[in-house]
């Protein structure tokens, strides 16, 4: 059994710990751009910064022993009309991590799930993410959740 529920400031030692599941695979890729090694004591205050952000909502997946199993990092984010585009309220999924022993159990539909409640909860239309595209695990989850490419991010070493 999976419970989804809202981290709060003394999970942050847990989610910086979750993080690093993400965080490895990102820095096999692109050591480039992400660091090899983050300071714990940084990474601890970035989720603290996170769970105090309003417009953030961060979940954690436990299992039934209440071992943690997972998180997501949504954002609501208000985008204003221009004179070119509509106005819109989005609900970004920001990060998500599964530990590797939970992988395809459920933990991250569960996780994608609560995201699209909390976007529904805050008058939503769309939940927007992105995924690197070294990571052909993440692009295959969320082509089996129903998402489609929005548009295409790329990069050049200059």
């Amino acid at each position: 059994m999976i419970q989804i529920r809202t981290a709060s400031s003394d999970d942050v030692a847990l989610l910086a710990s979750l993080n690093q599941i993400v965080h490895d695979l990102h820095n096999r890729h692109r050591p480039d751009l992400f660091l090899d090694s983050p300071e714990l004591g940084a990474v601890e205050g970035f989720f603290r910064t996170q769970i105090a952000d309003p417009s953030v909502t961060m979940l954690l997946a436990d299992g039934a022993e209440g071992e943690a199993l997972g998180y997501a990092l949504a954002r609501v984010k208000n985008r204003p009309g221009s004179a070119l585009e509509h106005s819109d309220v989005i609900v970004s999924l920001d990060q998500i991590a599964v530990v590797p022993d939970a992988a395809r159990s459920g933990v991250g539909a569960a996780l994608l799930e609560a995201v699209r409640e909390v976007g529904r909860a805050a008058g939503c239309r769309r939940l927007v993410t992105d995924v690197w595209y070294f990571n052909e695990g993440a692009r295959a989850f969320y082509q089996a959740a129903g998402f489609s490419p929005m548009n295409v991010r790329l990069d050049q070493q200059l």
